[in-house]
């Protein structure tokens, strides 16, 4: 009141000077992922989203760029690097190529289909190539049935809700992807985080759901569905399957399994974290996952009894609304797969697997060695390098390209903001030579730098920080 009036007496328009206050003036901090973003990724921001101009396999080709302004617009300078090591493509198997005699059946279907179908499954959509794709995918994994989508984002994201809904209750890892976490949401079931692979903390949530049951009503749930991945793709931990597939059976609920990551990655033969754990298929309920890492392709699939698979087709949103995969896309993944389950006449397939095992083991070793602190199990290709302070993430980046070395850095508010890091993903397309020069000639001298410095080992990277994104982190950590 003292405010209003003090404009009414200064200014006799002081309803438009109140309106100018409060209207026009914005907030120095709107909430803390502003600040962050504005502060400090915008410094960053070039180590992201780098256009590259050839096929994503052990090596690629990037567009040279720059910026004038402090990373607010980029500019092209039309200079291509050449043969950077690819360390951030999801290429587990080596599928992603351009060899002809690998894609003549590609471009053979590309010349009898074309490249779009222009219709959903559920109306003109469904080929011959889909159906044919569908009975592969369910031998290969040793389930009854399988269906086959455009995307792999939307596979979970469109298709939760399609199982579990209102009075349903969803048991989901707190290291889950955002398309499991979107589809959940979308669901409108009552959801509940466990910490992440903590089996004590499953339980709990299992036994208190059986005894309370449903909020205020304590009714029982309806369903309910436990949302787990093979791999974790910032953690590149695996999955506890046989403790969960334990606990799902003591309190009769239902298993989702994302082997976006994992399968064709881990396995004897590629089929994942159920045969990496001797398991058997049926154990999992919805066995779901993607083609657009171990298969170099697009989309993925749902998998499970054919009673699931014939309630998905009539009642998923990606059947009913998306547009069809591609058949070339859908022929990339026959090969693939025929070639991982030796229908192809060879053993090509089965001999990427363990080279991609050998890779995984041998660049994960060095960097031990090193004095790394790396994360995930030992068979997993995804290999975080913890950076810690977001400063770093920017200048590591920067600094490996320089060396030729293409890596993906991961900061908040994908992971926590004291636990920034770099993630390198093995493919079985990588030689020896390749994993040393990355581990021994380039990062190792990042860890001399460092010991010639006076710092320690395990914070190899200190040398690369910047005081400023150092007061930037600082300022952060205050209660603004």
């Amino acid at each position: 009141c003292i405010l209003i009036n003090h404009f009414f007496l200064c200014n006799g328009n002081g309803l438009s000077s109140l309106a100018d206050i409060f209207l026009d003036f914005v907030p120095l901090y709107q909430d803390f992922e502003n600040f962050y973003t504005r502060n400090l990724y915008m410094r960053i921001r070039d180590n992201w989203n780098r256009p590259i101009c050839s096929v994503p396999g052990p090596q690629f080709d990037l567009m040279e760029r720059v910026t004038d302004d402090y990373n607010w617009t980029f500019r092209f300078t039309g200079r291509i690097i050449k043969n950077v090591i690819n360390m951030g493509s999801y290429n587990y198997l080596g599928f992603a190529e351009t060899d002809p005699n690998a894609l003549k059946t590609v471009t053979k279907e590309l010349q009898k289909y074309g490249t779009g179908i222009c219709s959903t499954r559920q109306e003109m959509g469904t080929l011959d190539k889909h159906v044919e794709l569908e009975n592969l995918v369910a031998k290969f994994l040793g389930v009854e049935d399988a269906m086959v989508f455009g995307m792999g984002f939307a596979t979970n994201s469109m298709n939760i809700p399609a199982l579990v809904g209102k009075g349903c209750l969803i048991l989901s890892d707190e290291l889950n992807h955002t398309s499991l976490v979107l589809g959940a949401r979308l669901s409108g079931a009552t959801i509940r985080i466990f910490k992440h692979n903590n089996m004590q903390s499953l339980e709990k949530l299992l036994r208190d759901a059986i005894i309370y049951g449903q909020p205020r009503s304590r009714r029982a749930w309806r369903k309910i569905i436990i949302l787990v991945e093979g791999i974790y793709s910032m953690e590149g931990s695996i999955v506890r399957l046989p403790e969960i597939v334990s606990l799902k059976r003591k309190y009769k609920a239902y298993l989702y399994l994302d082997e976006a990551h994992s399968i064709g990655a881990v396995g004897a033969t590629g089929r994942g974290v159920v045969e990496y754990f001797g398991m058997n298929p049926d154990d999992v309920d919805v066995l779901m996952g993607t083609f657009t890492k171990s298969f170099g392709a697009a989309g993925g699939y749902i998998a499970g009894k054919k009673g699931l698979v014939d309630f998905l087709r009539t009642h998923s949103h990606s059947a009913v609304y998306a547009t069809s995969m591609c058949p070339p896309v859908a022929e990339q993944i026959i090969r693939a797969m025929k070639c991982l389950m030796g229908l192809d006449g060879t053993t090509q397939g089965l001999q990427r697997v363990r080279q991609l095992g050998k890779n995984t083991r041998y660049f994960r070793r060095r960097l031990h060695e090193m004095g790394f602190i790396i994360y995930g199990n030992d068979d997993s290709p995804v290999v975080p390098l913890l950076l810690y302070m977001p400063g770093k993430i920017g200048a590591f980046a920067r600094r490996m390209l320089e060396k030729n070395i293409g890596v993906v850095v991961v900061g908040f508010p994908a992971t926590p903001i004291t636990e920034s890091r770099a993630r390198f993903c093995v493919s079985a397309a990588h030689t020896r030579e390749m994993l040393d020069t990355v581990s021994t000639d380039v990062l190792l001298k990042l860890t001399s730098d460092a010991k010639g410095a006076g710092r320690s080992c395990v914070s190899v990277t200190l040398n690369l920080s910047n005081s400023f994104f150092t007061f930037v982190f600082l300022v952060l950590s205050l209660d603004l």
